[in-house]
C-alpha cells in the first residue's frame, strides 16, 4: 500500500531513481525512473550517509545535494591500501591500474578492490580498498518516486 503522505523514515520501502556523478559530469551510478530502486532506510543498499539526506522528503520529491567528502565516503584512508602477492590472482587475470575487483572478507563481505599498481619485478599488486569516491566531491541526485508503509 502507497501513501502519498508518507515521507522519507525508518521503516518504509522507497521506491527512487537517483544517480551520482562527479562535478565534471561523469555519471557513476544510477537508477533511473524506467528501473527504480526500492530500498528501506538502513538495509545497506545506500550508503548511511546518503540515506540521511532522504529523511523526511515526500513522494514526488526531486533533490541535488552537493555532497563533499565528509558527508559522502570519506577521505582515503591509507592504511586501505595493500600489497597482494601476484599469485593470490588468477592467472589469465589482466591486471592493470584502475580495473575494480571483488574480494570476498574473512567474514564473507563482498568488497571492491582498486588496482593501484603492478610491481612485476616483486610479483605484487598493490590494491586500494578505499570506496572509490573517498575524497571526491559529488552530485546526488534523487526522486522519489513513492513510499511504501509495512
Amino acid at each position: 500500500m502507497t501513501d502519498q503522505n508518507l515521507r522519507v523514515g525508518p521503516g518504509l520501502q522507497i521506491v527512487l531513481a537517483f544517480s551520482i556523478a562527479l562535478p565534471s559530469g561523469q555519471v557513476l551510478d544510477q537508477a533511473d525512473e524506467t528501473d527504480p530502486v526500492t530500498l528501506e532506510l538502513g538495509d545497506s543498499q545506500l550508503h548511511p550517509n546518503l540515506e540521511a539526506l532522504l529523511i523526511g522528503l515526500e513522494v514526488g520529491t526531486q533533490a541535488k545535494f552537493s555532497v563533499p567528502p565528509e558527508d559522502g565516503f570519506g577521505y582515503p584512508d591509507p592504511t586501505n591500501v595493500y600489497d597482494i602477492p601476484r599469485v593470490e590472482f588468477a592467472d589469465d587475470m589482466d591486471l592493470a591500474p584502475g580495473l575494480v575487483i571483488g574480494f570476498t572478507t574473512p567474514t564473507g563481505d563482498e568488497i571492491p578492490g582498486t588496482v593501484v599498481a603492478v610491481d612485476e619485478e616483486q610479483d605484487q599488486v598493490k590494491v586500494d580498498f578505499n570506496h572509490p569516491l573517498a575524497g571526491e566531491n559529488f552530485v546526488f541526485e534523487v526522486s522519489i518516486l513513492a513510499i511504501k508503509g509495512h
